[in-house]
């Protein structure tokens, strides 16, 4: 074979395994290339991801605090309402029995013997029973009791006979509890230890208002 055709075979050949060579540089940088490129997509794709859930759960977050917001404003309307009519059921009972007492003021003479006698026998009854200390701190706890009732304000004064102060701030004690649970409402009781009542007064305790608009006070 003739030299000039052995040098260019020995030529091409060189020049084939050099595009070769190439070709396969070329493939790994593209293949490089894309690795990153797919990289890039996943990572915006998991960022973009991650904004969208964040974005999604704010507005779930925000959506469920306006719902329990909604609802805690429902709720506290609805004990105002409850409160009020409690209130105002309480206050024409009271009504109602000051104007039974008014009706009462001239009562027949079969009547006022009737009435006499039955205030006589309930005078007796409580003597007996300011006589038992365990009797009589129950009756202390019962009319202090009806008296927040009555007066349904958030302050109240406790007028009561020096003898019975220890008990009384016990009574008062052990209602509060009771008064709160049941009204949902703050109660502040005082007793008054400037003025004190008679020793032998018929009603051992009386409750008044703080609020000036109260002139009168509630006996019990």
């Amino acid at each position: 074979m003739p030299n000039a055709i052995i040098h260019l075979l020995q030529q091409t050949h060189c020049d084939l395994d050099k595009a070769s060579s190439t070709i396969k540089h070329m493939m790994a940088f593209i293949e490089q290339e894309a690795s990153e490129r797919v990289e890039e997509i996943d990572a915006k794709a998991e960022e973009e991801f991650n904004i969208e859930k964040g974005r999604l759960v704010q507005t779930q977050r925000v959506k469920i605090m306006d719902h329990y917001e909604k609802k805690e404003k429902q709720i506290e309307q609805h004990k105002k309402i409850q409160m009020s009519h409690l209130k105002n059921q309480a206050r024409l009972k009271v009504l109602k029995a000051r104007d039974d007492m008014i009706t009462m003021r001239h009562p027949s003479s079969e009547l006022r013997d009737f009435l006499k006698d039955l205030l006589n026998e309930a005078r007796q009854r409580i003597a007996d029973i300011v006589k038992d200390p365990e009797r009589y701190s129950k009756l202390l706890e019962g009319v202090v009791l009806q008296g927040f009732y009555q007066l349904l304000e958030p302050k109240v004064t406790i007028r009561c006979r020096r003898q019975d102060v220890e008990m009384v701030q016990a009574a008062v004690n052990k209602n509060i509890l009771i008064y709160k649970e049941a009204v949902k409402s703050n109660l502040t009781v005082r007793i008054d230890q400037d003025h004190f009542l008679p020793s032998n007064i018929f009603c051992p305790v009386t409750t008044h208002s703080f609020k000036p608009s109260v002139l009168n006070q509630d006996e019990i």
